[in-house]
């Protein structure tokens, strides 16, 4: 359960008002003739805060809440001038703070958080409230790298707090057909899985814009949105949204939509830590000859291999591969032309391809899924476009918080769908992509004194340990430097 506040000696809160009400009355009325059908008396109330108050966090916050049968009682933001101020205005009772370190130490009562800021905070943000037993909701991908993906899944086990990632699809209930294929064999054992993405759709793959402390917005605390970046002046059109193709900030188009996309196979596959990874990326030529070379930015296009062992769900070794920028596969044969093959305009989308037949879906975010099943005998059967009805994002957050209630162990929190002991080791194979990437474009000066590519090569991976065996170059990849004060 959530650890509880002490008001007093071997009392929680809720025993305290509790007691109280004894001691001060005759009779205790029953709660729902004070409030009426739904109340939820506030003993009963988590209290919620979140970090990052706009944007993705303004929803995150806001179906936390449900519909107020939550108490929001404090807001962190670095720009409360943007979105956050929606956030402001919807929960006028809560604190309103820039720095999530003095958010946590000021209010001890907080329960449980939603943390929506760019990648490169997820990781430090969540670390810091899970040491002080916060139950956590952490934004898609869940980590800027691996090494913290792998120290947040050991932590939420050690600190017993119920986790979540903000991957909502994986609350879809139209998740279960896809399941129901593959668990009844439908398609057979699955050799291959082609995943793309239109992403990136901000500007990446140039040069990093120049700094221009003058154009900083009033209200935006640079030095806290920083975080554990090292420290630089301002830099126009990080904030709020730009920052994603930049290593330092953000994790580009796999950070973006990996989690969205991967998410299906691995959990229908029961896969887990791939054995190697390998890349390609596109290049940019604006002069003659010599590629465009940006490597403190995301690529323009990527194309990423991985291989997996296989599985009790997939006893056949398995091959995935990633492309991004709108490259996307060929249309297979079995695939009536006139199809389009995952989701609208073929933009976004996953085949699953086994020795009977392919599933094609959708990204798995609030996108319509669109699961489609073609077999080999010519046998097709197609889910819903969307399903009417349901909870905002599926109920992921309102599930979140209901486990929080129930407390860490419980059948609520085992039934979550992005828990992180499954979210964790998902993230690492996203992540895996943008090591290869990074790891490609590593070069150094040779005898001849040009400038020689070194990372160009199938990188095999020591998965338990983390670990790339035969390139130790790309091993720094796996983790990242840290500014004072923000460390994980």
């Amino acid at each position: 359960m959530k650890k509880p506040d002490h008001t007093a000696a071997g009392q929680t809160r809720r025993d305290f008002i509790k007691n109280s009400a004894i001691a001060s009355s005759f009779f205790i009325v029953p709660r729902h003739i004070l409030g009426g059908v739904g109340f939820t008396a506030p003993s009963d109330q988590l209290n919620l805060a979140a970090i990052g108050a706009g944007g993705k966090g303004r929803t995150d916050i806001l179906n936390a809440s449900v519909n107020g049968r939550e108490r929001v009682v404090a807001l962190c933001d670095v720009d409360f001038s943007g979105t956050a101020k929606e956030s402001v205005a919807k929960f006028p009772n809560a604190k309103l703070y820039a720095d999530y370190r003095k958010m946590l130490e000021e209010m001890k009562d907080i329960d449980a958080v939603t943390i929506s800021t760019p990648d490169h905070v997820h990781g430090p943000a969540a670390k810091f409230c899970m040491e002080r037993g916060k139950h956590v909701y952490v934004q898609k991908p869940l980590t800027h790298n691996i090494r913290e993906a792998r120290i947040l899944t050991e932590m939420a086990r050690e600190q017993k707090v119920v986790t979540q990632m903000g991957n909502q699809g994986a609350s879809n209930p139209l998740l279960d057909m896809v399941k129901g294929w593959i668990d009844t064999g439908k398609i057979g054992n699955v050799s291959k899985v082609q995943v793309w993405t239109n992403r990136p759709v901000w500007p990446q793959g140039g040069p990093l814009p120049a700094p221009d402390p003058n154009q900083k917005p009033a209200d935006l605390d640079w030095d806290l949105w920083l975080g554990p970046a090292s420290y630089k002046p301002y830099t126009p059109g990080m904030h709020p949204f730009s920052w994603r193709g930049w290593w330092d900030y953000g994790t580009g188009a796999l950070g973006d939509v990996g989690c969205h996309l991967m998410d299906i196979p691995f959990r229908t596959l029961g896969l887990h830590y791939p054995k190697d990874a390998e890349c390609s990326v596109g290049s940019v030529y604006s002069g003659m000859w010599t590629a465009d070379y940006h490597p403190e930015g995301c690529p323009a296009s990527s194309f990423i291999t991985l291989h997996y062992a296989p599985t009790a769900k997939n006893p056949v070794p398995l091959e995935m591969t990633w492309s991004d920028g709108g490259l996307r596969p060929s249309h297979p044969d079995i695939i009536p032309a006139d199809h389009e093959i995952g989701g609208a305009n073929s933009a976004n989308g996953v085949l699953l391809i086994g020795e009977k037949g392919i599933i094609s879906h959708n990204i798995n975010d609030s996108s319509p899924l669109m699961p489609k099943l073609y077999l080999n005998d010519g046998t097709q059967d197609f889910g819903p476009d969307r399903i009417e009805g349901t909870e905002p994002e599926y109920g992921h957050q309102r599930k979140w918080v209901d486990a929080c209630k129930a407390g860490f162990g419980s059948p609520e929190h085992k039934g979550l769908t992005s828990s992180f002991d499954y979210a964790g080791p998902m993230t690492e194979t996203v992540l895996m992509g943008n090591l290869a990437i990074r790891s490609y474009m590593l070069r150094r000066e040779n005898s001849r004194g040009q400038q020689e590519f070194f990372g160009r090569k199938k990188l095999l991976w020591d998965g338990e340990n983390m670990r790339i065996t035969n390139l130790e170059e790309a091993n720094q990849f796996v983790g990242r430097t840290y500014r004072a004060g923000f460390e994980v």
